[in-house]
C-alpha cells in the first residue's frame, strides 16, 4: 500500500473542474438523430478507456440535518467569499431560484488527511460495500466481476455464480450492497444492466454469498426489473440506499435517447424514477403511487434523468445527486409522490448547445436543492457521520468525474452553504465515494487500472 501526505490547507486543492466536458458525442448507433449532441455524462474518458464511455422546498427544520447529540452546540458563522474556480455557466440566462442554490462559498478542510492505496489492477470499479469483518466487496463494471478485497489489499478470485451483463457504455455490473440481515442470511444485492430480447434494462437481484477462496453466489433472484425494455447503452442509473426500516430505494436513469427521456414524468413507466421496494422485491403497502392504477407501484419520485449518487442523512432521508446534461447537475432530496422537473425544467442544455428547457422552475415541480453550471458528472456519495473527521460531520461527499476531485458539500438546514474540491492532484476520476466501518473514507478512481483508496487523518 502507498501512502501519500496531502495538507488540506494547500491552495492547490481548491481548484476548481478544469473545464466543461468534452462537447464532442460519442457515436452510438440506434440513437434517433435529434438525440446528436447527447454524449456521456463523463466525457472526457482517456482514449484508453474507449469502449467504457460513461458518466458520466419546503421550510426546514433549524436543526434539520442536525444529529441530536450534536443539539446545543453553537455551529460556525456560515461561509464567506468566491466560490470554487469554475467556467462561466454554459446557460447564463437561468438564474437560481433561491441565495445559495449555486456557486457557494469555497471551503477549505483544516484537518491534514492522508490517501492510502489499498488496491489497484481493477477495470473501472463502480462500487464498495463493507462486510461485518471490513472486507470489501467491489464490483467491476464492464467485466460483470465481483471480487473480496482485504484492508491490506488481497483480491479474491471473481465470485461466480452472477448473472451476465450488458457491460456496453454505462452498463455493467454497478452497485453492491450487503443486506441488513447479513449476519444471518448472507444476502447481498447488486444493480447491472441485464440484456434481454429487444434490448437491456437494469435489474436488481439477490443471493448468498458462499465465502471461501473460491467464493460464489447462490440462490440468485431477480427482485426488480425496470420497465419496459428498450436498446440503450446509456443512463441505467443504478444506486442502492437500505433504509432503517428495512425497504430499499433504487435509482434509475431515463435512458437518455429520446423514447426514455419522454418518460421520465410518466408513472407507467419505470425510466427516470426513484423505486422504493421490500428485500424480497415486494411493494411496501405506503408507496405514494400504490393506489394509482395506472403506475408502476414501485415509484417513489419521478422527473429525474440519471441518478448515481445516494445517501441516507442523520435523520434518514435519501439526498441523491443527479446528472445534468451540459449544465445543471443537481442535489435532490427526493420525497414520495413528489416530481423533480425532467425534462421539463432544469438548469442545463444539450451538449450540442440547444436549449432543453423554456424556464428552470414551474409549477407543481421540485427546485434541486443545489446545482453545478457547468457540471461535475457526479457518482457515489456519502453524508459523513464519522469521528475521524468531526469537521466533516453532516457534510455531503460525491464523487466527480469530469470534476476529477472528491467533492465536499457542507449543509445547514437543508441548504448547501460551503464547497470544496479535494484531491485535485489525484487527476483521477473518482468513481464511488463510501465511508468505512472505521470513519474513514473509501474511494475508487474510474480508469482501466482503478484503484481502492483510503482516506484518513494524516
Amino acid at each position: 500500500m502507498r501512502t501519500l501526505s496531502i495538507p488540506l490547507i494547500v491552495a492547490t486543492l481548491l481548484v476548481g473542474c478544469r473545464g466543461d466536458p468534452d462537447p464532442t458525442p460519442t457515436p452510438d448507433s440506434g440513437v434517433p438523430q435529434q438525440d446528436a449532441g447527447l454524449p456521456p455524462e463523463d466525457s472526457g474518458v482517456p482514449e484508453d478507456d474507449a469502449g467504457v464511455p460513461e458518466d458520466d422546498a419546503g421550510i426546514p427544520e433549524d436543526d434539520a440535518g442536525i444529529p441530536e447529540d450534536d443539539a446545543g452546540i453553537p455551529e460556525d458563522p456560515l461561509p464567506t467569499g468566491p466560490p470554487v474556480p469554475q467556467g462561466p455557466p454554459n446557460v447564463p440566462e437561468f438564474e437560481p431560484a433561491f441565495p445559495g442554490q449555486t456557486r457557494v462559498p469555497a471551503i477549505q478542510s483544516q484537518t491534514p488527511i492522508q490517501v492510502t492505496e489499498i488496491a489497484s489492477g481493477f477495470r473501472n470499479p463502480w462500487a464498495i460495500a463493507f462486510l461485518p469483518d471490513e472486507r470489501m466487496l467491489v464490483t467491476e463494471k464492464p467485466t460483470g466481476s465481483l471480487y473480496i478485497v482485504t484492508q491490506q489489499g488481497a483480491k479474491s478470485p471473481a465470485v461466480s455464480g452472477l448473472p451476465a451483463v450488458d457491460g456496453r457504455g454505462q452498463g455493467g455490473l454497478l452497485d453492491v450492497e450487503v443486506g441488513p440481515d447479513y449476519a444471518q442470511s448472507q444476502l447481498i444485492y447488486w444493480t447491472y444492466a441485464e440484456p434481454r430480447q429487444g434490448g437491456n434494462g437494469l435489474a436488481v437481484a439477490r443471493a448468498r454469498l458462499v465465502d471461501g477462496a473460491q467464493p460464489r453466489v447462490e440462490n440468485v433472484q431477480v427482485i426488480f426489473r425496470m420497465m419496459p425494455t428498450l436498446e440503450s447503452t446509456l443512463h441505467s442509473g443504478g444506486r442502492m440506499v437500505f433504509t432503517p426500516d428495512g425497504k430499499l430505494f433504487v435509482t434509475l436513469g431515463e435512458r437518455s435517447i429520446l423514447a426514455g427521456r419522454v418518460q421520465a414524468q410518466d408513472v407507467r413507466s419505470h425510466f427516470g424514477k426513484v423505486v422504493r421496494i421490500n428485500p424480497d422485491g415486494s411493494v411496501p403497502d405506503d408507496n405514494p403511487y400504490l393506489n394509482n392504477p395506472e403506475a408502476k407501484p414501485e415509484i417513489w419520485s419521478i422527473g429525474h434523468r440519471n441518478i448515481l449518487s445516494a445517501a441516507l442523512d442523520s435523520q434518514n432521508r435519501l439526498w441523491t445527486v443527479e446528472m445534468g446534461p451540459q449544465g445543471g447537475d443537481e442535489v435532490n432530496r427526493p420525497e414520495a409522490g413528489k416530481d423533480y422537473g425532467w425534462p421539463t425544467i432544469g438548469y442545463g442544455e444539450e451538449y450540442s448547445g440547444a436549449p432543453i428547457h423554456e424556464s428552470p422552475q414551474a409549477p407543481g415541480m421540485e427546485q434541486p436543492v443545489y446545482y453545478w453550471d457547468p457540471v461535475i458528472s457526479p457518482s457515489g456519495m456519502t453524508i459523513y457521520s464519522g469521528t475521524l473527521f468531526p469537521e466533516w460531520r453532516n457534510n455531503l461527499f460525491i464523487g466527480g468525474l469530469s470534476a476529477r476531485a472528491l467533492v465536499r458539500l457542507m449543509v445547514r438546514n437543508d441548504r448547501v452553504v460551503g464547497e470544496e474540491h479535494l484531491l485535485k492532484n489525484l487527476d483521477s476520476r473518482i468513481r464511488e465515494v463510501v465511508q468505512g466501518p472505521d470513519g474513514a473514507l473509501y474511494l475508487l478512481t474510474d480508469s482501466t487500472n482503478g484503484k481502492v483508496l483510503k482516506v484518513t487523518p494524516q
